[in-house]
């Protein structure tokens, strides 16, 4: 199926955006995340608990039913992509709150994941058969997301002046690699998007736009930082679309399963990107708490 193209390529381009990433941040980032531990928290309660309530009411009100139903709930209940550390870094996002996040995110997918979908299936399919998530999987996430971005960390330390000069290009290329693994995603999944986009596309966006909101507003509403909150929007609103595919079709052997994630992946790069937009602009007007509290711990320090 033109779906495995996809989940070949996309690792390239994951690796290719996480050295670039790797290459604008230091130890200190991940110090600073661990002193804070509070946008943590409340993003992994909006990710691993709020977003696949909302999915699940959505789905109840769209009516989805059998594998497209499941299909919604996969995607949900996948980790944060790891594009979202992309736009984070351009909407002046808290990034290395993203890395954190998607690490996390990925272990923890490894008990949430076959929950939800041994849940879905039985609610939706009469079927209480449980799908295990392969550990294979797991690991490839995990590796994709934390070694190229030590990599970047560890040439930013030792080559200083290269990792500033490569910044600007590998952020470039990083953008040139997502958009054609999209295009891969459109090819591979033409008929099957063509014949189901009407049904799907509107539940879909909708999902972004309120994955996008709860996960800045909540933080906010909690006196998270700005640049905290809009790291935390990024990571709960774009969903592992390619990593709900594979599983549905490699782990779970259902094409029109995957059909959800793909449409998702279509359509979810125009409320990010707009996302994007306006929360630079409130990232660069507002200054972030977290980085305030930082700065006045090292003048007293």
């Amino acid at each position: 199926m033109g779906s495995s193209n996809f989940a070949v390529v996309l690792p390239v381009a994951l690796v290719v955006v996480m050295l670039g990433l790797g290459l604008t941040l230091t130890p200190q980032d991940f110090h600073r995340v661990v002193r804070h531990p509070k946008a943590v928290s409340i993003a992994l309660v909006c990710q691993l608990v709020v977003l696949p309530a909302l999915c699940l009411l959505l789905v109840v009100l769209f009516g989805l039913t059998g594998v497209l139903a499941v299909g919604m709930m996969l995607l949900v209940a996948s980790p944060g992509g790891t594009s979202a550390n992309l736009f984070s870094h351009l909407a002046g996002g808290d990034v290395a709150l993203n890395i954190v996040l998607t690490a996390i995110n990925s272990v923890l997918a490894a008990f949430t994941m076959p929950i939800v979908i041994t849940l879905s299936v039985a609610a939706f399919m009469d079927d209480d058969a449980g799908v295990g998530l392969q550990p294979a999987k797991l690991i490839q996430v995990i590796v994709i997301v934390l070694v190229p971005v030590a990599i970047g960390m560890w040439i930013k330390h030792r080559y200083p002046g290269f990792a500033e000069r490569m910044a600007k290009p590998v952020k470039i290329a990083s953008m040139a690699v997502l958009v054609m693994a999209v295009t891969v995603a459109v090819g591979s999944e033409f008929d099957t998007l063509r014949a189901n986009f009407g049904r799907l596309g509107l539940i879909t966006v909708l999902l972004s736009v309120l994955s996008l909101s709860i996960g800045y507003f909540v933080p906010r509403w909690f006196g998270v930082g700005v640049r905290q909150a809009v790291a935390s929007s990024m990571e709960i609103g774009i969903h592992n679309a390619t990593l709900a595919i594979a599983v549905a079709v490699s782990a779970l052997g259902s094409e029109a399963m995957a059909v959800p994630a793909a449409t998702y992946g279509i359509v979810m790069g125009g409320p990010a990107a707009i996302s994007a937009f306006l929360l630079a602009r409130r990232a660069k007007s507002a200054p972030d708490q977290a980085d305030s509290r930082a700065r006045r711990a090292e003048l007293l320090g």
